[in-house]
């Protein structure tokens, strides 16, 4: 069972005021708060370490453990081998980097299948690849009561010709978490590459690549209580086989290094193994590791993490249906709240969502608004062109007591 008080110690910014009260920071979607460890990692390598990777001295073959360090630990955060980790500045560039390699594999005919759901960094770039290539778009609607993937719109989305499907494994907007190895399983029917967005499940749930089924996931550190960096894992194959654009000495490169470009942000990478570290810590005094491996330690913090979401969701949930006018747009049963994360997305009335956010910022909760570049399922609500809506988000390092705090806060502003 977490020790939320020792947890919360352990993170600097929760100390934050305003006003000489403590703010509450809910837009962990946005970008969890990270732990001291990790701000000492990253700090660390700044002070004795700061040497470009590959040199044949003291301090870059420090920087070349940093190195290897971190894709074992990305390797251990999401259940893949070392060598399928690439890294590079966010997810988005990693994306769109792969993309143009994707691009060059497809034909007039071939088609792409992307879904209303996800975040445009999981859907802008197979379009624009299937673009370039005189490909053909299909598009997987989902359900707007719930906001959730439309199982027939999937089906009839997919044919012999489909080339890739990309989906998210949570909603970044509302919090939905679709079944994916049921979906990936679907996919893979049809021989497609399958690409997932795990940007915002990795903050809450332990996943696992290869139980998934998929050829390409998307992680950001910085949602999972690291520094800012982008992280894929891809399947082997693919890395050896897609033609990634480069400069001439990277030809020589195998594996993941062939896919990353420039020079990586290496302090970035030493404070991304310590974000790994310190999920296993929390697996080890908190948890019940079924081995002494340092995935097992990580899958049995999300196992922890997840029953006090669980709390703190239900809690917002019994809690905001006490707001008359408050509308909750995502799934609300109570039931059904393992189909979802702690995000919320909500509007007052017909207050601009900007305005809302300003005003409990103004009491000290902070939040975000707008459509989190989450476009299409915003667009699908109908809620696009007048401001998204407020996002509030919680995760392990959150108390009741916050939720209440939010909930008493929002009522107070209608």
């Amino acid at each position: 069972m977490l020790d939320l008080e020792s947890i919360r110690a352990r993170f600097p910014a929760l100390g934050r005021e305003q006003g000489g009260r403590p703010v509450v920071i809910v837009d962990a979607p946005g970008g969890s708060q990270v732990p001291d460890t990790v701000i000492e990692a990253v700090s660390g390598h700044l002070r004795s370490s700061l040497s470009n990777s590959g040199g044949g001295f003291a301090t870059s073959r420090e920087t070349d453990a940093v190195v290897t360090a971190a894709r074992e630990a990305a390797a251990d955060l999401v259940g893949a081998d070392p060598g399928e980790i690439v890294f590079g500045p966010n997810s988005t560039s990693l994306l769109f980097h792969l993309s143009h390699a994707f691009a060059r594999t497809l034909r007039p005919g071939d088609e792409v299948v992307v879904t209303r759901l996800d975040h445009d960094a999981n859907i802008r770039p197979w379009v624009r690849s299937a673009q370039d290539a005189g490909a053909t778009v299909r598009w997987v609607e989902m359900n707007t009561d719930d906001a959730t993937i439309d199982g027939p719109s999937f089906d009839a989305a997919l044919s012999d010709r489909t080339r890739l499907v990309a989906f998210t494994l949570a909603s970044n907007g509302v919090g939905t978490i679709p079944p994916a190895a049921d979906l990936a399983a679907r996919a893979k029917a049809t021989s497609a590459v399958v690409v997932v967005d795990g940007v915002h499940l990795a903050q809450h749930r332990a996943i696992d690549f290869r139980a998934l089924g998929v050829d390409v996931l998307a992680v950001s550190p910085y949602k999972v209580f690291g520094p800012h960096l982008g992280m894929l894992a891809v399947r082997h194959e693919i890395l050896d086989a897609w033609d990634p654009s480069r400069v001439r000495p990277a030809d020589d490169y195998t594996g993941p290094e062939r896919w990353e470009t420039g020079t990586q942000n290496h302090e970035g990478l030493a404070g991304l193994a310590a974000a790994v570290e310190y999920l296993a810590d929390c697996g080890r005094v908190y948890g019940t590791p079924v081995d002494g491996t340092r995935r097992a330690a990580i899958t049995a913090a999300f196992a922890e993490f997840r029953l006090h979401e669980r709390a703190l969701a239900q809690r917002f949930l019994d809690g905001v249906t006490e707001i008359p006018a408050a509308r909750l747009y995502g799934i609300a049963d109570p039931a059904r709240i393992d189909e979802r994360t702690p995000t919320f997305a909500v509007r007052l009335g017909d207050q601009d969502p900007r305005k809302t956010a300003e005003a409990l910022g103004d009491q000290g909760v902070f939040v975000w608004d707008g459509h989190y570049y989450a476009m299409e399922l915003f667009q699908a609500l109908g809620l696009l062109d007048s401001g998204g809506a407020v996002r509030i988000g919680f995760c392990h390092y959150h108390s009741l007591s916050e939720v209440d705090r939010v909930l008493e806060t929002l009522a107070e502003l209608t």
